[in-house]
């Protein structure tokens, strides 16, 4: 087995006791401002994001955690912004909402309007690494005949100038992947399912099963590992999450199906071997999972984010917050889950300005954006 020094974690108890959170307070709730036109109100159809002074705080076994915003609807991705503001999609609204100082100061449409069955809808969301200059924002969403990439030019509250950068990417009503993130080189990398066939997931002329690797206008990024071709690595079964250690290491994790959710060290032209194997199995003809849960209750890996050298996973089915210590060989004793049961399903993490962790529910009644703090 090639490039992992993989282990299958036991089922043991919650270890989050270890760690201490800290309030992040982020400005009085107010009512949220209308957008101009093209743009939907912050309140009503479209909800609203607001939070106390000091946040919505309690304390657990992992210490105290806060309430960002609240008032939002299934959402999927955060992207941070050069001003410290984010901005959140929507998964089955199909909206973009841009939450400052605890609140929705502004929500646009993505057009078209995305198919939310299933898995599909709007997915991932990524600020252009030169944002300030171009104000573009990067949406991965399901449309009517496939999953695509658009860039949009986000200014003044509301979404335009829509450009078609990557299409074609299979959907179905499973397994539509949807993370994608820029780089350290600047490229976009495009993190895709299989959409149930599993199959396409070996085949390189395939988009689905796949971790892409392009160019801001879509073009395969230069020194990709297989000629003219936007494929960076395959043989993945449903991509979720992506981030970059301290060393420009890509992690990844991956759900698996009934068994063996994974998180992935990702070579370039590396194979991952779905479907023929899961997790780690020690098959030379692929790369073993770094990390394996070899029960999909426990984790469901969703969103990924690597705080000196530490990766931080969303669980959805394992409603929990999963820290991950990394190295060439991670074990059980590197393995910590935090907030269990506490919140619900946890579909996004990213690491907030100031240091902190923000952290999207998604699937409750009532969905937010939480604050927690990394030691």
């Amino acid at each position: 087995m090639r490039g992992t020094g993989g282990r299958f974690r036991r089922t043991r108890p919650s270890a989050a006791a270890a760690l201490t959170a800290a309030v992040l307070a982020l400005g009085a709730c107010t009512a949220p401002d209308s957008t101009g036109a093209g743009g939907a109100a912050g309140t009503g159809a479209t909800g609203s994001a607001s939070t106390g002074a000091a946040g919505s705080a309690s304390a657990g076994a992992a210490g105290s955690v806060a309430t960002v915003a609240s008032g939002l609807d299934s959402p999927w991705s955060i992207a941070i912004l050069p001003d410290g503001s984010a901005l959140v999609s929507e998964n089955d609204s199909g909206l973009v909402k841009h939450l400052a100082g605890g609140r929705t100061v502004a929500a646009s449409q993505v057009r078209p309007p995305p198919d939310p069955a299933g898995e599909g809808g709007l997915l991932g969301l990524a600020a252009s690494p030169e944002f300030a200059e171009d104000g573009r924002v990067y949406a991965y969403l399901t449309a009517r005949q496939d999953n695509r990439v658009i860039s949009y030019r986000w200014q003044d509250g509301r979404l335009s100038d829509a450009r078609v950068i990557l299409s074609g990417t299979p959907k179905a009503r499973f397994h539509d992947g949807g993370r994608h993130k820029f780089g350290p080189d600047g490229y976009l990398y495009v993190g895709t399912g299989d959409a149930l066939e599993p199959d396409s997931a070996q085949d390189r002329t395939s988009l689905g099963g796949k971790i892409l690797r392009i160019t801001k206008d879509g073009a395969p990024a230069p020194g990709n590992p297989f000629g003219d071709s936007p494929v960076y690595s395959y043989g993945h079964r449903n991509v979720q999450g992506l981030a970059w250690g301290s060393d420009g290491q890509l992690w990844a994790s991956e759900s698996g199906p009934d068994r063996d959710d994974e998180l992935n060290r990702i070579e370039p032209g590396g194979n991952y071997g779905w479907p023929s194997v899961t997790g780690a199995p020690g098959d030379p003809r692929f790369i073993g999972a770094a990390y394996v849960w070899p029960s999909t209750a426990e984790a469901s890996p969703s969103g990924l984010a690597i705080v000196g050298d530490v990766a931080w996973l969303a669980a959805l089915r394992g409603q929990r917050l999963w820290e991950v210590r990394l190295g060439p060989d991670i074990g059980d004793d590197d393995a910590r889950e935090h907030l269990t049961g506490e919140f619900g399903r946890l579909r996004d993490v990213t690491k907030a300005p100031g240091g902190s962790l923000w952290i999207l529910t998604n699937g409750n009644a009532e969905d937010r954006m939480l604050s927690f703090r990394v030691k």
